[in-house]
């Protein structure tokens, strides 16, 4: 299977070959802790001149960012030995289907990373594909990156007041500090950032986190204890900024998480953001990849508008992260992020974030990229807006694996009250409320999960509203207060998976039923999330 890094072009090249054979402002994070590169040398050198093609080939492949990949820049020359006080040893290689990775390490220990600014998507193509049509398209197409997009992401990130890797532009030489790794890294332009996990106590980008974790090892712990908790309002602030720069690529793999201490021995997590090769993506401007997009509403391209029909699919990569861990922001918490984010991002912020650009892509982009910018930003408000009403159609609230209490309340004609308690031998505590209608809500789950949970029923909520409620493992209770008469039409089922629950339910509609494999229990919740 593809990962949905390189598929993107996998599938839309192959369907396409067919066509053609046929025809509240955050804090803004104090400075990088990342040592001053000391360059020997610099040298100008283009990105990836192979991607120049003549007119026809662009007509019906995109014209994209070839000029920019074909454009020599100045860039420091980075020697390993003395690039930081004490040089760096190469320990390991990576990477995803498309980019290249060497893991660095400085004499304290503390480790970087090499990331190729060139991408190569074919590796997730079986072998007998690389070289032939469809891989030679797909490896084309790697033009549809700005190669300098990435080196900007971080100034723009600071005025957001966002946690950012810091990406240097360096250029790799025949290095013999290499090693092993010589003959795969030498001769090319790479990004050299943190590597953001582990111990980050002095990256201020980082938050100067103790302890900064991957998604897998989060989403693990969120479903464990409802003592991990998301920093929601931040993470909301990072996916809007996601949107700005016209990054869709953002699955669970492409976040870190900064963790802090919480009241009463818990955690918080906060979204660190990496990866930023999807960000201003420009795939739509020939004839095929302009079909390819019909179909592929995710491949959105940076423009001047950012088009409110297609924030579904600009979001689609991350989805079910977004509905776990936004389902209980409010239409208001949107509209203030929206706006703190709009005028953190301010025609001087744009400008400086644009001047790290190297001396020849300014010349050639800072025009266009101010405009577009400037643009988008405007339009952040009705954009949370409608990704918020995109979020709310259909809404699932799940448990964790330890004893919870969910109270479910209609509180007026098309609306109910969840509540969601932390249960626990001292008593219960509040973890999240909200009120849901009927004009924004069609349909509503409450997930158990793990553990001995508890289920209190207040009012029958009326048919505009779908709601069902899932017991999961665990020996539950489900009580009615107090047990309702049957009323016609009501849409409120419960679904019992026949464990041992304790049911006091009334005359209220019941279901025997078999949990889907992501909806059981805290390992099934990590499926729908491609982390177990």
């Amino acid at each position: 299977m593809f990962s949905s890094s390189a598929s993107w072009l996998a599938a839309g090249l192959c369907s396409a070959l067919v066509l053609s054979s046929c025809a509240a402002p955050a804090q803004t994070p104090p400075a990088t802790a990342l040592p001053a590169i000391r360059p020997d040398s610099t040298v100008l050198i283009a990105a990836g001149p192979q991607y120049d093609r003549g007119a026809v080939h662009r007509f019906f492949w995109g014209t994209h960012y070839r000029a920019l990949w074909g454009l020599p820049v100045t860039v420091p020359v980075f020697n390993l030995r003395t690039a930081v006080p004490g040089g760096l040893t190469p320990i390991r290689e990576g990477g995803s289907f498309q980019t290249k990775n060497l893991r660095l390490v400085d004499r304290s220990g503390v480790q970087y990373v090499l990331r190729s600014v060139d991408k190569d998507a074919t590796k997730a193509l079986p072998e007998g594909l690389q070289d032939g049509p469809i891989g030679r398209l797909m490896k084309d197409q790697t033009s549809v990156i700005h190669p300098y997009g990435a080196y900007i992401v971080a100034p723009l990130a600071q005025a957001a007041g966002l946690y950012h890797t810091n990406p240097r532009l360096v250029y790799i030489a025949d290095d013999p500090a290499l090693g092993e790794f010589r003959e795969s890294f030498g001769q090319a332009l790479y990004l050299f950032e943190e590597r953001p996990e582990g111990d980050q106590r002095t990256v201020g980008s980082f938050g100067n986190s103790a302890a900064v974790e991957s998604s897998r090892k989060v989403f693990t712990n969120l479903v464990a204890s409802s003592r991990f908790q998301i920093d929601a309002r931040q993470y909301l602030r990072s996916r809007l900024f996601d949107m700005w720069l016209g990054d869709w690529s953002r699955r669970e793999d492409q976040w870190r998480w900064a963790s802090f201490p919480a009241a009463g021995g818990g955690t918080t997590y906060r979204a660190i953001p990496r990866d930023r090769d999807h960000a201003f993506f420009k795939f739509d401007d020939g004839l095929l990849t302009h079909m390819i997009g019909w179909v592929k509403s995710n491949y959105q391209s940076f423009h001047e508008k950012i088009r409110l029909a297609d924030v579904e699919g600009l979001n689609r990569a991350a989805r079910p992260m977004d509905k776990s861990l936004l389902a209980y922001l409010s239409r208001e918490d949107f509209r203030q992020i929206a706006d703190s984010l709009r005028n953190s991002l301010s025609d001087p912020a744009i400008a400086r974030a644009l001047a790290v650009w190297p001396a020849e892509v300014q010349r050639m982009s800072t025009a266009d990229f101010t405009h577009k910018l400037r643009s988008r930003r405007e339009q952040l408000p009705a954009v949370a807006d409608k990704f918020y009403a995109l979020l709310n159609r259909d809404v699932e609230l799940p448990g964790t694996d330890e004893a919870e209490r969910f109270v479910l309340e209609a509180t007026g004609p098309g609306q109910v009250r969840v509540q969601l308690f932390r249960l626990s031998p001292q008593g219960s505590e509040l973890l999240h409320e909200r009120t849901f209608s009927a004009t924004e809500t069609r349909s509503l789950k409450l997930f158990g999960l793990g553990g001995n949970d508890a289920f209190e029923l207040r009012g029958l909520p009326d048919a505009r509203l779908q709601i069902g409620v899932y017991d999961g493992a665990g020996q539950d209770l489900l009580e009615a207060v107090p047990a309702p008469p049957k009323r016609p039409g009501s849409r409120l089922t419960i679904y019992d998976s026949g464990d041992g629950n304790t049911l006091r339910l009334g005359q209220l509609k019941q279901e025997k039923y078999q949990p889907r494999a992501e909806e059981f229990d805290a390992a099934g919740w990590l499926l729908r999330h491609r982390l177990f």
